[in-house]
């Protein structure tokens, strides 16, 4: 017990026993000062509460998140927060989902920021250092550490449904397959329905759902709808099996180097060394950005290529080409087709952005020491 509660105590007593043996004005003096103490601690204690409050991921669910700060050394809290201070990624203080990177002197990093940092010294054509103590990193140099992600993986956690607590490890399963509250669809969603909520409330749905009962020319023209939606995804793989039946199809495995241009404003450009298919000289060149100045200062990132005929050609040479993920790359990159008719004038495509899911994949292939992708080439024949 603190010195100030106890003189709260000792205050409250020497109240009550002064109006059974009529103390003098010192012991009403002496209630007063306690009276005064306790109210001062509430007052601290609702100040407490409010700042809580205030500071709660609760206080608004709109506002965007926020780094977590570290505990300063010595400072009470629970021994989750203090494993979280321990365990955190030291470049987003935040817990990592996945993997967990070392630098040679053991500092984390979870894997997002780490592939972020590689990403940044290759546009910068700087070495790549740990934020904390700026020793050299790189694949070769970090290791991952595996005590830290089975620990991570043990801590608890809520889940956004029912906000009850469960180990990192179980949460994942707890979501998809046991939470009450878990968000689902309805079984009739193929022919049309659109309801959506909490799994305890979906067998309840279920039983009052109208579109069993519809007739069939209601559900032909929803089922409409959802075929147009299915044809758009058929309609690609359709034009890649058609391209397959073309005479001349040419592929190459193509690697993109990094150089700068000698512009006032120098630009930053991956082009590949000259490779020959279908006959033909050609040459791809890919920017960041679209020619972002300093494309490092960016979190978001993309990469646009074109494909250069270096050849001269006698007559107009009519191409489809599409780029896609090198053999031994985990890069997520989806196929699209892409036309252009080439001829001694128009050599050079438009720029086109190469179809990466988001970010975070973009800076795989920037982190990496060169970009290999795989390019193919249907020559049309008229």
């Amino acid at each position: 017990m603190s010195s100030m509660e106890e003189r709260v105590e000792v205050g409250v007593a020497a109240a009550s026993g002064s109006s059974s043996a009529g103390l003098g004005v010192g012991a009403v003096g002496g209630a007063l000062e306690a009276v005064a103490v306790g109210a001062v601690l509430a007052g601290i204690q609702e100040e407490a509460g409010v700042r809580r409050e205030v500071s709660g991921p609760e206080s608004d669910p709109d506002a965007p998140p926020k780094k977590r700060m570290r505990l300063q050394e010595g400072e009470a809290g629970k021994l989750e927060e203090r494993l979280y201070s321990v365990l955190c990624c030291t470049v987003c203080l935040d817990l990592p989902k996945a993997s967990v990177y070392q630098c040679t002197n053991g500092h984390l990093m979870c894997a997002g920021c780490f592939i972020h940092l590689l990403a940044d010294s290759r546009l910068k054509e700087e070495q790549a250092t740990c934020p904390n103590c700026r020793c050299e990193i790189s694949k070769s140099l970090c290791c991952r550490n595996l005590a830290v992600e089975k620990a991570v993986s043990e801590l608890p956690c809520d889940c956004s449904f029912c906000l009850k607590q469960f180990p990192r490890s179980g949460l994942e399963r707890h979501q998809k397959e046991e939470c009450q509250d878990r968000v689902t669809q309805c079984k009739y969603k193929r022919i049309g329905c659109p309801w959506q909520g909490p799994f305890h409330e979906l067998t309840a749905h279920e039983a009052e759902c109208c579109h069993p009962t519809k007739t069939g020319n209601e559900l032909m023209g929803i089922l409409d709808e959802m075929d147009q939606s299915h044809r758009k995804e058929m309609q690609l793989y359709n034009s890649i099996f058609s391209l397959l039946c073309f005479e001349k199809i040419g592929f190459t495995e193509v690697q993109f180097r990094p150089y700068r241009t000698d512009d006032f404003i120098t630009r930053l450009y991956y082009e590949t060394p000259r490779f020959t298919v279908l006959n033909q000289t050609w040459v791809l060149k890919a920017r960041v950005n679209d020619s972002e100045r300093n494309p490092n200062l960016s979190c978001k990132r993309t990469l646009s290529f074109q494909l250069i005929l270096k050849s001269k050609v006698n007559s107009a040479l009519e191409c489809s080409f599409l780029l896609l993920k090198g053999p031994y790359d985990d890069v997520k990159i989806k196929p699209v087709i892409n036309h252009h008719v080439f001829s001694n004038d128009t050599n050079e495509t438009d720029y086109v952005p190469l179809p990466i899911i988001d970010s975070v994949e973009c800076n795989k292939l920037l982190a990496a020491k060169n970009i290999n992708l795989r390019l193919f080439i249907f020559q049309i024949q008229k």
